[in-house]
C-alpha cells in the first residue's frame, strides 16, 4: 500500500492507556502492515490496533486521542503533527479498500428495485392478459368481437346481406370449417384486404376475397387463413397488448372493454391487419378441411416465389379434392354485396 510503505519509518512517542483505571504509558507509536504498534522503551510490543478500526475521539484537537474501536477502553494520545496526520491519511486509505456494507446493500437494493421493475414491466403485464383471457366466457368474447366488428363496419362499410349470397356463405363455412364450427363469417364492401379472425369466431372477409377469384377453394383458403390466425396467437390478448395493462385490468374488474379502445383498435388492425399464418399452421387446416392449398397460394403471391411452401407442400396435390362448393351457390355467393 502506497501510504504504508510511504510511512513505514515513522515512528514519534506517545501516551497510552490500557483501560480507563489503568496509568498512562510512554510508548513509541510505529506503522505495522495494517496496524498501529505500540511499544514499550525497550522495543517490546505491548499492542497492536487495527488501522481501519482506528476512531479519533477529538477531531481537529491536539494532542489527538485515539482509540482501537468504538466501545474500546485503550486511548492514545499523540501530539506529533506528521504523525497524527499519517494516521489519518492511512487509516482512510485502508478503509477505502475495504468492502463497503453500506455500498452492498445498495447495490443489492438497487438490484432488487430493477428487478421488480422488470417483472412489472415485462412480467405482470402478460400474467394479467393470460389471466384475462383464461376467465372471459365464450358470450363475452362474442360481445366483444361485435363491437369491435361494428367499429369496423364504420371503415369497411356494413356486411353484405344479400340473402342467397348468406345462405351460400353460410355452407362454405360449414365446408371449411366444419359444421360443427361456431362463430360468424361476414363479407363487407371494403377496407380490408385480408380476411381478419375476430374474438367469438368472427371472420371479416373484403368481398374481393370472394369477387376476384374463380376458384372457391381461394375464397376458403382466405378462410382458412383467417382460422389459423387464433393458433397464432388468441385476438382477445393481441387486442389487450394493444390497449396496454389498463384495458386488461378493467377486463378482470368490470368485464368489459371500454369502447375507444376497441375502435382504436379496429382502426389500427384496418390499417395493420396480422400476417398469413405460418405454413405449417396453414398446411394442417387445408390438410383437415380436405380443400387444396394451391389456388389460395397464387391468390396471395401470383408468382408463387412467397408462397411457395404451400403449393409444393400441398395436403390434396395429385388427389382428386372433394368440391368446396356447388356451382349454384358460388355463384350466389359472389353476388353477395349485390
Amino acid at each position: 500500500m502506497t501510504a504504508l510503505r510511504e510511512y513505514e519509518r515513522l515512528e514519534s512517542g506517545g501516551l497510552w492507556r490500557e483501560n480507563a483505571d489503568a496509568q498512562r504509558r510512554n510508548v513509541v507509536v510505529s506503522f505495522g502492515d495494517t496496524t498501529l504498534v505500540m511499544s514499550d522503551t525497550a522495543g517490546r510490543t505491548l499492542t497492536h490496533w487495527s488501522l481501519p478500526a482506528v476512531r479519533r475521539l477529538n477531531a481537529d484537537q491536539m494532542p489527538a486521542i485515539f482509540t482501537p474501536g468504538e466501545d474500546a477502553a485503550e486511548t492514545l494520545e499523540i501530539d506529533d503533527d506528521l504523525m497524527v496526520a499519517a494516521i489519518e491519511k492511512v487509516r482512510k486509505s485502508v478503509h477505502r479498500q475495504r468492502p463497503r456494507s453500506g455500498r452492498l446493500r445498495w447495490i443489492g437494493m438497487g438490484v432488487s428495485v430493477a428487478a421488480v421493475i422488470a417483472l412489472a414491466v415485462f412480467w405482470l403485464p402478460e400474467a394479467l392478459i393470460r389471466q384475462s383471457i383464461g376467465v372471459v366466457p365464450a358470450v363475452k368474447r362474442s360481445e366483444i368481437g361485435a363491437t369491435l366488428l361494428g367499429h369496423i363496419q364504420r371503415v369497411t362499410g356494413s356486411s353484405c346481406r344479400n340473402a342467397l349470397g348468406v345462405q351460400a356463405l353460410g355452407r362454405l363455412k360449414s365446408r371449411t370449417l366444419g359444421p360443427a364450427s361456431g362463430g360468424q363469417i361476414v363479407v363487407v364492401p371494403g377496407g380490408v384486404n385480408r380476411a381478419l379472425y375476430l374474438p367469438g369466431g368472427l371472420i371479416v372477409l373484403n368481398k374481393s376475397l370472394v369477387e376476384d377469384t374463380q376458384d372457391p377453394a381461394t375464397a376458403a383458403g382466405h378462410i382458412l387463413s383467417a382460422a389459423g390466425q387464433l393458433r397464432v396467437a388468441d385476438p382477445l390478448a393481441v387486442i389487450l397488448r394493444h390497449a396496454g395493462p389498463g384495458a386488461t385490468i378493467r377486463l378482470l374488474t368490470t368485464g368489459d372493454i371500454p369502447s375507444n379502445v376497441l375502435r382504436d383498435y379496429a382502426e389500427a388492425l384496418i390499417a395493420d391487419p396480422p400476417p398469413i399464418p405460418p405454413d405449417d399452421v396453414l398446411l394442417a387446416l387445408f390438410a383437415g378441411a380436405q380443400i387444396s392449398s394451391t389456388p389460395f397460394a397464387y391468390a396471395v403471391d401470383v408468382t408463387g416465389e412467397r408462397t411457395i411452401g404451400l403449393i409444393e407442400a400441398d395436403p390434396l396435390q395429385g388427389v382428386d379434392a372433394p368440391e368446396v362448393l356447388g356451382d349454384g351457390d358460388w355463384i350466389s355467393l359472389q353476388g353477395i354485396c349485390s
